[in-house]
């Protein structure tokens, strides 16, 4: 299982595993969900929701759904913008926000959100946006 520790880290398991998929479409918004366990490993990753190209919708009972039935210690939400341009907009910044409330109800710690961007990635957790 890989180590998922760093926005970098999150960013080379997207380009490996999801930006390959058969599922993914890079002229839409897609979430995706890796899974965590205890030591930061990821488990698995799921495809929440695929969107427009600059909209997308979610919901914390999907996003939580999968993590819940494989026992996630953690997850890491990752999205990308079709645009090229990894800069959360307001409504990454209130849905984050709206998830990591919801992973302290279930004991699930949020431990980022990964905007992907071409070439680059932007974590919300290192811009200050979740709270210490």
């Amino acid at each position: 299982m890989q180590q998922c520790e760093t926005p970098d880290q999150a960013a080379a398991y997207w380009k490996a595993h999801i930006a390959t998929h058969p599922y993914f479409n890079s002229e839409c918004e897609c979430l995706v969900v890796f899974i965590l366990n205890t030591r930061r490993r990821i488990k698995g990753h799921y495809l929440v929701s695929i969107g427009t190209m600059d909209t997308i919708l979610c919901h914390p009972r999907e996003v939580f759904r999968l993590a819940i039935m494989a026992s996630a210690a953690a997850i890491i939400i990752a999205h990308n913008h079709p645009s090229g341009e990894p800069t959360p907009s307001e409504a990454d910044i209130k849905i984050t926000r709206d998830l990591i409330r919801a992973g302290q109800l279930l004991k699930i710690e949020v431990l980022d959100h990964i905007v992907v961007g071409n070439p680059n990635h932007t974590s919300l957790r290192s811009l200050g946006y979740f709270y210490s």
